[in-house]
């Protein structure tokens, strides 16, 4: 039960010019003498997948005993802090992304397959057909009452092809994981900057929002007034909450400026936008912290985020090794080459990591958000080399409000449960029942 000296709603906004500031859960949204399940305190479900193409070095991944106890495999060492609500799943295999009976293989193309099971509809045409995916299931079940039902996040142009992406796949099935219906993908946000307007830009103009980026002017500034006579009303701790919240804020609007800054200066024939950073490091830690800001205040409840596209020529030189993505994929079953490989794999956990340690730091209600939550991380891939899609890496992170026990290994038999079996559980741990999902054909055990 928590006490508090005035009530005010959890949808509570502060407005300005061209700003609409959500506000994070404060004790003052709690009534007095009320329950914690009656409350605006009651925690609330928050629902994250990250996709990764190209899958995981072969032996760097696997956690080398099943259950709890294992030692933490060196590609996942980077969640060994939250191994407490990790769960690592090894043996799923994802058909969805293998060819349909008597034609070539997909293969890089339909990472769309990957939050829905479904083996996406041969075309390179305008009747693209995929499946729904279980981000938006859990949107229309939770997120209907945010401001944003869901967030998507790229961190590399899902825009840079043609129609046909490759086998005769329209690159509709690389460009977005997330699709509210078998026949709409949603746009994966790659400009942070866009996506800080979403979330707080209601009611401007763009000439308005740009004046205020090209002034250097924060959006708190608008809202000044606003904001001292709100926190006047606050209890103590009300007001630090709030003094931490706006100070989060302004340290992305910081960061972003420098972004928006230094690719002003980049020759208009390069392929990178205005206000996207160079640095892959910076721009997916940028999505992050604006993910981890928008969860806090319940501005969206589910969101999704494509680390890369499939066959991608990127490198990535803060992971300490030079090969590019893809061709690191291929590494020839050559112990160097996949010791490399692991290398980057994990380099590329850490990122996720430095966003589950934000979901860990923030306190939300009677926990912190990373209780609340529920993070898929994985692939379509197992050994990419091979081009095979047994085996592949999937992780689970979060307390998922009490529906997910941590620090496991959970070990299914190779090629033998489809990865539509865990879209299927998960939907489970948001009181979504279906029968099946894609190719489903049942629950996961043990989950």
């Amino acid at each position: 039960m928590f006490i508090a000296k005035k009530h005010l709603s959890r949808r509570t906004f502060l407005r300005g010019s061209g700003v609409t500031l959500a506000l994070p859960l404060l004790d003052a949204m709690v009534p007095a003498a009320t329950l914690l399940a009656q409350t605006a305190a009651t925690p609330k479900p928050r629902f994250v997948a990250n996709f990764i193409p190209h899958g995981m070095s072969p032996g760097y991944w696997v956690p080398d005993t099943v259950g709890t106890g294992f030692a933490m495999p060196p590609i996942f060492e980077p969640l060994a802090p939250f191994r407490k609500q990790t769960v690592i799943l090894s043996g799923l295999h994802a058909r969805s992304a293998e060819a349909p009976e008597g034609q070539s293989p997909p293969d890089h193309w339909v990472a769309s397959a990957f939050l829905c099971a479904n083996k996406p509809r041969r075309t390179a045409g305008a009747d693209i057909y995929n499946g729904t995916t279980i981000d938006q299931l859990i949107a229309q079940k939770i997120g209907q009452e945010n401001l944003l039902p869901s967030m998507q996040f790229a961190v590399e142009d899902p825009g840079a092809n043609s129609s046909n992406c490759g086998e005769g796949y329209s690159c509709a099935y690389t460009n977005s994981i997330s699709w509210s219906t078998p026949t709409t993908p949603l746009p994966m946000e790659l400009n942070p900057q866009l996506a800080f307007e979403r979330m707080f830009g209601s009611g401007g103009s763009a000439e308005e929002r740009v004046a205020r980026r090209q002034e250097d002017r924060s959006i708190l500034d608008s809202l000044m007034s606003s904001l001292t006579r709100f926190k006047a009303g606050l209890d103590p701790a009300d007001r630090l909450r709030m003094d931490e919240y706006a100070q989060d804020v302004r340290e992305i609007e910081r960061r972003l400026q420098i972004a928006a800054k230094a690719t002003a200066a980049v020759p208009t024939n390069t392929s990178v936008p205005a206000g996207v950073p160079e640095s892959f490091d910076e721009h997916i830690k940028l999505h992050f912290d604006l993910l981890a800001l928008a969860l806090r205040a319940d501005i969206t409840r589910v969101a999704t985020v494509l680390f890369a596209r499939d066959l991608t020529i990127r490198s990535y030189p803060e992971s300490g090794v030079t090969v590019a993505f893809h061709a690191g994929s291929h590494h020839g079953e050559n112990d160097k080459r996949k010791a490399e490989y692991a290398i980057l794999n994990r380099y590329h956990v850490s990122m996720l990591a430095y966003f589950i340690d934000r979901l860990a730091k923030t306190q939300d209600g009677d926990g912190t958000l990373l209780d609340h939550s529920l993070v898929l991380y994985g692939s379509n891939m197992g050994n990419s080399n091979q081009h095979r899609h047994e085996d592949v890496p999937h992780v689970l992170i979060g307390g998922a409000n009490g529906k997910l026990k941590g620090d496991r290994h959970l070990a299914y038999p190779s090629m033998t449960i489809p990865t539509g079996n865990l879209l299927l559980s998960l939907l489970d741990r948001f009181d979504i029942r279906q029968e099946s999902i894609g190719d489903s054909t049942g629950r996961l055990e043990d989950l």
